[in-house]
């Protein structure tokens, strides 16, 4: 099969799985308690009131109505209005992407640059001290809750030794990215690097203790094989064998995980976003699931789904260049 054909089949695999992402989405919304149009007006609202916003929502529509009205509106890209703030779910939803893709990069660059080397060090340095630091911290980065870890940073780094801040980032850094391409300057930099630092690294600390695990496992097999003896029966460098040849064939399981975590990252960000206050699209959904405002809440998790998809199709077009065996 080639690379193309692949592709589209992955392309509509991932058509398959939002449709069933938006109808269960539906569902849940159709069996939740509650009257839409009673938590859209409060309490208070008078019964006629309800009726005529029932009628406008098209909430008095037979159900097999709704469900279709519900996917031609995800279909064009209208997720409707925010039953809270009675604004455009897109926006809403658009507004918190920077902060949560920021943070979601930062906990993968920090996982990337901790996690290969250390795994590395821990496949050529077997039964050593090395070895057994780095799986003593895989097996605590495992096992910390990210909750917990986040508490603990700011109770250390934050309030008792003061230095990094502990609440969010001040008014000017909501966009930190695009602060930073049209400024540039190094003391937005700091005061960036200052804010996103224990969130990043409270969201990475799983993802660096199961990259190190795969990396060494992966080593370690590899280490194994026939032509590791070869290039080093032929004379090559053993820093060359490892990094050029070993260490790209063990990269193929890194870049699939690579790639499914980062989609994780992105929606599996609420707990640390609540926690450091991070104005990311895990804090909107938290608010929005208090407030019980269904087309947020649709709204985000259809964005979660559809970048979680479209993560996941990049990652198997680059797993099928780095081996063709999977077009088969």
């Amino acid at each position: 099969m080639t690379l193309g054909k692949f592709l589209v089949r992955r392309v509509l695999q991932g058509v398959f799985v939002m449709w069933g992402v938006v109808t269960v989405l539906f569902g849940l919304r159709a069996v939740s308690p509650g009257d839409p149009a009673t938590l859209m007006l409060g309490e208070g609202a008078t019964q006629e009131l309800i009726e005529r916003v029932r009628e406008q929502e098209g909430l008095d529509e037979p159900i097999y109505v709704q469900y279709l009205d519900y996917l031609q509106g995800m279909v064009v890209g209208d997720f409707g209005y925010s039953w809270r703030s009675n604004r455009e779910v897109e926006a809403m939803v658009i507004e918190r992407v920077p902060a949560t893709i920021e943070l979601a990069v930062a906990a993968t660059v920090v996982a990337v640059i901790i996690a290969i080397p250390l795994g590395v060090i821990s496949a050529t340095r077997r039964n050593e001290p090395s070895d057994y630091g780095a799986t003593l911290f895989s097996l605590l980065g495992i096992s910390t809750p990210n909750f917990w870890l986040g508490l603990m940073l700011i109770l250390l780094l934050g309030v008792w030794a003061g230095i990094f801040p502990t609440g969010r980032r001040p008014v000017g850094f909501d966009d930190a990215v695009i602060t930073l391409v049209r400024y540039g300057s190094v003391y937005d930099l700091l005061v960036w690097l200052r804010h996103i630092a224990l969130p990043a690294i409270t969201l990475g600390t799983y993802f660096t203790a199961l990259i190190t695990r795969l990396t060494r496992s992966g080593m370690i097999d590899e280490l194994g094989k026939p032509y590791v003896t070869a290039s080093q029966a032929k004379g090559l460098p053993s820093v060359l064998v490892r990094y050029k040849h070993v260490l790209r064939n063990t990269m193929i399981p890194v870049i699939t995980v690579l790639g499914l975590q980062m989609g994780t990252l992105l929606g599996g960000a609420v707990i640390t976003e609540t926690v450091f206050n991070w104005p990311g699209l895990g804090l909107r959904l938290i608010d929005a699931l208090g407030a019980r405002d269904w087309p947020l809440m649709q709204g985000i998790v259809v964005f979660i789904a559809i970048a979680f998809v479209t993560i996941n199709i990049i990652v198997d077009a680059l797993y099928a260049s780095l081996d063709p065996r999977v077009n088969d």
